[in-house]
């Protein structure tokens, strides 16, 4: 991988990258996406976020080394403490998990203000993700999801609107599968929730072996009503 040529994780979130818009990328690593972006002429200017210190320093390499240090800012802080308010468009937060992702967007919500779109890739944990959004009166507006390398990820856009379009009737199911995705339902869908299944089903197991209190009764039931969801949804 490398700035002309990205993951196939990276380039789907490139592609919902609208063009014109000014992003931060948090979490930038070498900050090859704000540096493909910024070469294809999609965006005029970027910010790099890194909190960690070697990864802060390959993205400034990075940028340099791509002649790009006019239009990208390689800034080092912990999630959107890189962002002034109005600074920036878009956010894009890619490789983390889904719980990780919501706390750095609860964190800094009052750096989302003039935001117009969000483009997150969490690794796990996408259900936090669209809790988040409905919660903060943003607006799913697409998902994908595809394997690379082995890997399952899934990727979420959202933009300023009514938090509940997207959803009909059945939230719960809605919230972990995606309203989007569950339309799809395409092959990395369907290995993804075939393999949690499994999963659920091996907790299931080591539960029914387990003592029976209060917790474990809560949490049985918790994971059987799971499993009837990735039933419903995989028939």
């Amino acid at each position: 991988m490398n700035t002309d040529k990205l993951s196939a994780r990276l380039a789907t979130v490139a592609s919902y990258v609208s063009e014109g818009l000014r992003i931060a990328d948090i979490g930038s690593d070498h900050a090859y996406l704000p540096c493909h972006l910024v070469k294809k002429g999609v965006v005029p200017f970027a910010i790099a976020g890194e909190v960690a210190e070697g990864p802060y320093q390959s993205a400034r390499k990075q940028v340099r080394l791509e002649g790009l240090s006019e239009q990208i800012i390689v800034r080092k802080g912990d999630g959107l403490e890189v962002v002034q308010p109005g600074e920036v468009d878009c956010i894009t937060i890619a490789g983390m998990g889904g719980a990780l992702i919501a706390n750095i967007l609860e964190a800094g919500k009052d750096k989302l203000k003039n935001v117009k779109k969000l483009v997150l890739q969490p690794n796990v944990g996408a259900s936090a993700i669209r809790e988040w959004l409905i919660e903060n009166n943003w607006k799913l507006t697409a998902e994908n999801i595809l394997k690379e390398d082995g890997k399952i990820y899934e990727v979420l856009v959202a933009e300023i609107g009514n938090p509940e379009e997207p959803y009909g009737n059945r939230h719960e199911l809605e919230i972990l599968f995606g309203p989007y995705l569950l339309k799809e339902k395409n092959e990395a869908f369907k290995e993804k929730w075939g393999l949690e299944k499994q999963n659920w089903e091996r907790i299931l197991n080591q539960l029914e072996k387990a003592d029976l209190n209060e917790a474990t009764q809560s949490k049985k039931t918790e994971v059987i009503e799971k499993i009837k969801m990735a039933e419903e949804v995989l028939s």
